[in-house]
């Protein structure tokens, strides 16, 4: 699976190396005059979260906004921001995190939408341990990723219970969490709770989960589509096409998510439907949060998050919300 996305991605990369840019006159519906070529890079493999933009694939949507569009699958995560930012792909989607990372380590990444209004970062346990809060983590194992920002949510989330994270034994792990807890070879570990979580519950254990922004942690957006800031001053009929469709596959994914996973299992043959569906259903708070409207970057949020990096070492100085997102495409679209 791994290599296939691999040999699709160079594909579709190189042929996106020989567009010429150009989008032509916007149409009255905010989009490309003619039929334009663009590619958008995911965060991981395809899973629920995703499952507005296959819905939307499968709609029609994009190709009535002139937007062909096709979608790949990084090889890492690192690929995707490091694609987008080179040029080689117009759309990419990354947590909101990495994308404030680049931000303030001054490259030209910059939101036009959030996925996921709320962060979907955590600690997991099992339900079965003797772990209620996480201030009860203290002398045990905790497995993290190897990504910076895993230890500022396992700081905070158990400084938020009123524990003591240098108490705690914390090992690298990769992306093994699930395989790691199941194996109790750790007693938590870092995490999306609703991608890991689920994860765990479908190998038949319950689990016990402590959100970063329930636990001391800002709310802010979890999963973020962006493209740069040059791009998107260049071509923002593109930047609409796509957030137009984009909004209505995720619309019609609230009202009718089985559908929306149909298609998704559809376009991804061999994934697992139910695990599919159990994704979506975790993933369905952190769609709209306690912002306005979907989509849109709420400015007292991207201000937390930016506390949040500074006070965490994950950044030097703050960042504007302006420089972080626009809401210019999900406010204009039609």
């Amino acid at each position: 699976m791994a290599l296939t996305a691999v040999v699709v991605l160079g594909l579709v990369l190189a042929a996106c190396g020989d567009r010429d840019g150009t989008t032509g006159v916007a149409t009255s519906g905010g989009g490309p005059a003619e039929m334009t070529d663009a590619t958008l890079v995911l965060d991981f493999l395809p899973n629920g979260v995703h499952a507005g933009i296959y819905r939307a694939l499968a709609s029609g949507y994009y190709e009535e906004n002139n937007l062909d569009l096709k979608i790949v699958q990084p090889t890492s995560t690192a690929d995707t921001l490091k694609l987008i930012v080179a040029g080689k792909a117009e759309f990419g989607i990354a947590e909101g995190i990495d994308v404030a990372k680049q931000i303030a380590e001054g490259r030209d990444a910059k939101g036009i939408m959030a996925l996921l209004e709320r962060p979907a970062g955590g600690l997991i346990t099992l339900a079965k341990s003797d772990i209620g809060d996480p201030g009860q983590l203290e002398g045990k194992t905790v497995g993290i990723t190897g990504v910076p920002s895993d230890l500022a949510v396992l700081e905070t989330v158990v400084s938020g219970a009123g524990g003591e994270p240098d108490s705690i034994d914390v090992v690298t792990i990769g992306f093994n969490g699930v395989q790691s807890l199941a194996n109790e070879k750790v007693d938590a570990f870092t995490g999306f709770v609703p991608a890991d979580g689920v994860q765990v519950e479908q190998r038949g254990e319950r689990i016990r989960a402590f959100p970063l922004d329930e636990w001391g942690g800002p709310s802010y957006p979890g999963l973020v589509v962006f493209s740069t800031q040059e791009r998107i001053e260049a071509e923002p009929a593109l930047m609409q096409s796509f957030v137009s469709a984009t909004m209505r596959g995720y619309e019609d994914t609230f009202d009718d998510p089985k559908r929306s996973v149909e298609a998704l299992v559809e376009a991804n043959p061999g994934m697992d439907t139910e695990l599919a569906e159990a994704t979506l259903e975790a993933y369905m708070p952190l769609f709209e949060g306690d912002a306005p409207a979907y989509g849109l970057f709420v400015e007292e949020d991207i201000s937390a998050l930016s506390r949040f990096m500074v006070e965490n070492e994950l950044a030097s100085s703050g960042i504007d919300p302006s420089r972080y997102g626009t809401n210019e495409f999900v406010a204009g679209r039609r």
